[in-house]
């Protein structure tokens, strides 16, 4: 990319995750410290086919950092997706006489940025925004933590009514194709058994393990499950299924559903987010161009975009190892 950088637009694509008002804060102020312009994006790729742009400096993010959600908001686009609504969004970049884009967002947000890239040779870098950690290329993604801490608290809670009324409760977390956030949440939170995708422990072995723990002596437990698990349709046909065959317990249902993606990021998100957004900026500055910023083992790096959608994060085996220990 041989093109000098003026001016740099940052959008937020796909779910919002705790920590993207942090990594926009940065860009910003980011591109305010090398002396170029930023221009915020509303409602993702939609609002770039739309030219619905607002200027940003470092004054105009302040009081964000402790935010959650994204204050430029985020949409599916259906018109992106096409060839003519990426048409209309490249004119208008051009009309604003904008160099680049920062996205944020998760493995939809980057294949939409690799395919605009490939067709207008217009510079993206990515920023991994995703509470499930379900990108390659980084060892975290922005509001996974946040979304980690805020189950464990809400299973805390739960435990607290299952040993007051001696109950089984199936408590459903975030994670459709990666058991991150159950394996854990499920640790830390102490769960008697825990359900992931990458582990297909069946509903036998389930069984055998609640058998287990009753005739052990406990009175109630937590069964933490992702709700990509495998088992059951739904984690309510887990209940159904236990409650016909061990009607010893008395079986309950939670899902934390989207209360996982909102909330005031934590410290890590925050400044995961802070060295993400400088990353993002000064490696367009560099000329680079179809990379995904993330982190591996605590350093900054950049994977390219195509490595980051078509690969999959994996599952801690030893974690899993360590909560098989835990259940005994």
């Amino acid at each position: 990319m041989s093109q000098i950088i003026k001016k740099i637009a940052v959008l937020t694509s796909g779910g919002d995750s705790p920590g993207m008002n942090a990594a926009i804060r940065s860009v910003v102020r980011t591109c305010a410290y090398h002396n170029i312009e930023a221009v915020g994006v509303y409602r993702g790729y939609e609002g770039l086919i739309e030219g619905d742009f607002v200027e940003l400096n470092a004054r105009s993010v302040r009081g964000v950092i402790n935010k959650g959600g994204t204050f430029l908001k985020s949409a599916r686009s259906k018109r992106f997706r096409t060839p003519e609504g990426r048409k209309m969004a490249y004119d208008q970049l051009i009309a604003n006489h904008i160099d680049s884009i920062v996205l944020i967002g998760g493995d939809g947000t980057f294949t939409g940025g690799l395919i605009f890239n490939s067709e207008y040779q217009f510079p993206v870098m990515g920023i991994p925004g995703t509470i499930d950690n379900d990108i390659n290329g980084t060892d975290r993604t922005l509001g996974y933590d946040t979304a980690l801490n805020t189950a464990v608290e809400a299973i805390d809670k739960i435990r607290d009514t299952a040993h007051s009324h001696d109950r089984l409760f199936f408590v459903e977390v975030m994670g459709r194709d990666v058991g991150h956030i159950a394996l854990n949440a499920g640790v830390g939170a102490g769960a008697e058994e825990i359900l992931i995708p990458e582990e297909d422990m069946g509903i036998d072995r389930l069984v055998e393990s609640l058998i287990r723990s009753k005739k052990s002596g406990k009175s109630s437990s937590i069964v933490v499950v992702a709700e990509g698990d495998k088992i059951g349709k739904s984690v309510f046909e887990l209940k159904d299924y236990v409650d016909e065959n061990l009607e010893e317990y008395d079986v309950r249902v939670s899902v934390l559903g989207h209360m996982q993606r909102g909330g005031s990021p934590t410290c890590y998100d925050r400044v995961l987010a802070s060295r993400m957004g400088v990353k993002a900026v000064e490696s367009l500055l560099e000329g680079k161009s179809n990379y995904m910023v993330g982190t591996i083992h605590d350093i900054m790096t950049l994977c390219p975009l195509d490595k980051a959608i078509k690969g999959k994060s994996k599952i801690n085996k030893e974690l899993v190892r360590v909560s098989d220990i835990m259940t005994t």
